[in-house]
């Protein structure tokens, strides 16, 4: 697997997991801001439409915001590194 790859692409990473699939298949996304700081990430997909369900910044383990779409569909924004 490895970490982020220092370019202008996005890149995907595939992680599993140990709980068991309940329900459809499912696809989770950690977003990695690359050209500002995960506070201006986080008020750029605001601006959009989605919405924060678990600010884990101050959080052990920590560093990462849940964040859901206007449809409800959940992901990350990674704190970078």
């Amino acid at each position: 697997m490895g970490g982020p790859r220092h370019d202008s692409s996005p890149h995907l990473v595939f992680v599993e997991v140990p709980e068991p699939k309940r329900g459809r298949n499912r696809v989770h996304l950690d977003l990695m801001p690359q050209d500002g700081s995960q506070e201006q990430e986080l008020a750029r997909l605001e601006s959009l439409g989605a919405r924060i369900v678990d600010d884990r910044r101050g959080l052990t383990p920590g560093g990462w915001v849940v964040m859901a779409g206007p449809e409800g569909n959940e992901f990350c924004v990674e704190g970078g590194e």
